[in-house]
């Protein structure tokens, strides 16, 4: 069947936008917008989720002057004049001072009622690996302070007393002071830190059972330079972004497209030319979402080799498959039943390792139970639609079969 030349010039089109989009370097920006703290601006801080009211010399004297003494040695014994504070998210406040040994003393406050409060330290702005410092009052009124490990993302994979924060032998310590808790502790780190991924996170819950921690109310992410005292808002639309891009492409657009050829055979040639604008435009959506990971990698060092590794498989299979566009066989070709195979397994074989790559994806960005129902429900519907349209097309070929006439006898003399 011959290609209508429109068709190919608009495909070649997409084809090379494509292409000159993965190379062109300001396709997508960085991502991180920086607001230093200035000891001496009266500038309000204000920065997407970042918002502290006051700060100006008045507000920050309010915030970082207060007396902290009430949490007894050596957390009280330092001079506020010693330590670093920066209002770094809503009403949280993150005091800390560094020694030359490169033993850090951190203490975090924010406004507090009921629950817990949290600050996590994490390799690339992630929840998944990463440990955290946890303190709560339960309905008692007994402090608690603990650390946990980020396994995943139910509460049952956040595990008390565990976690790779190499705490000194000082023992945190968590305190009410009006109407903020105030955080304490110590770690003795490998090197002197400078630029590193800050979890912040509160929940109005209580702990449940063994200390097992309530879903948060609210969280966020940012970078925080310990050398400059400078804070850098992570746009987590980014990563937001790529995954819908790439749950649109590989979730739904393109099994789409995969159906088609399946079941509306019998269309000819409607079928060829629907099949062929879907999976384009899925190779498009699935492209960008590469390069917004590619992007993430470089800004974030979001580094998950298995989900990376597997995009970067399954970009190249889509590639494969453009490709085969432009160099299908005629019909008549003795090539023609290889091409066949080879587009088919090689399409099937995208598919899966593409649907594989959102549960990783899901998994590694800890998305939460939304995504994992979003994709759920793309997954249920495509499987209903396959057995819908295989009935019909069961039926279909039964009714064609019974339509046929009957081989003619002949009487044998």
């Amino acid at each position: 069947m011959a290609i209508p030349s429109f068709f190919v010039s608009f495909t070649k089109i997409l084809v090379g936008f494509c292409l000159l989009c993965m190379v062109h370097k300001d396709f997508v920006v960085a991502g991180f917008e920086e607001v230093r703290v200035e000891h001496d601006t009266n500038e309000p801080l204000t920065n997407g989720s970042i918002t502290t009211a006051g700060t100006g010399e008045d507000g920050r004297s309010e915030l970082c002057g207060t007396d902290l003494s009430f949490l007894g040695p050596p957390y009280g014994n330092m001079s506020t004049a010693k330590m670093v504070c920066s209002p770094i998210w809503n009403t949280f406040v993150l005091r800390y001072n560094q020694r030359e040994d490169n033993v850090m003393t951190i203490i975090l406050s924010a406004v507090y009622t009921t629950g817990w409060v949290g600050i996590g330290f994490s390799r690339n702005g992630m929840m998944l690996g990463s440990s955290a410092m946890v303190g709560w009052f339960n309905r008692k009124g007994h402090a608690r302070i603990k650390q946990y490990y980020l396994q995943g993302a139910h509460a049952s994979q956040v595990i008390p007393d565990k976690g790779e924060l190499p705490l000194n032998g000082i023992p945190p310590v968590v305190s009410l002071h009006g109407a903020m808790i105030y955080l304490a502790f110590q770690a003795k780190f490998e090197h002197r830190l400078g630029r590193q991924p800050i979890l912040l996170a509160f929940g109005t819950r209580y702990p449940t059972g063994f200390h097992h921690l309530t879903k948060h109310d609210d969280k966020t992410a940012v970078w925080f330079d310990f050398s400059q005292a400078s804070v850098l808002n992570i746009d987590t639309s980014q990563r937001k972004n790529h995954g819908i891009l790439g749950l649109m492409a590989w979730g739904l657009i393109l099994p789409a497209g995969a159906i088609v050829p399946r079941y509306l055979k019998h269309k000819d040639p409607l079928w060829y030319y629907l099949h062929a604008v879907i999976q384009f435009l899925g190779f498009i959506l699935g492209l960008a979402s590469v390069l917004l990971g590619i992007q993430l990698y470089q800004s974030m060092n979001a580094d998950i080799p298995a989900h990376r590794g597997i995009g970067i498989f399954v970009l190249v299979l889509s590639i494969l498959q453009v490709m085969a566009f432009f160099l299908r066989p005629n019909k008549d070709s003795k090539y023609r039943r290889y091409w066949n195979r080879y587009h088919l397994w090689f399409g099937r074989m995208a598919l899966f390792f593409g649907s594989l790559n959102i549960v990783l994806g899901i998994q590694y960005a800890g998305a939460g139970d939304d995504w994992k129902i979003g994709y759920g429900f793309l997954l249920a519907i495509t499987l209903l639609v396959v057995i819908v349209l295989e009935t019909f097309s069961c039926m279909r070929r039964r009714r064609d079969k019974s339509n046929l006439p009957s081989n003619f006898q002949m009487n044998t003399i």
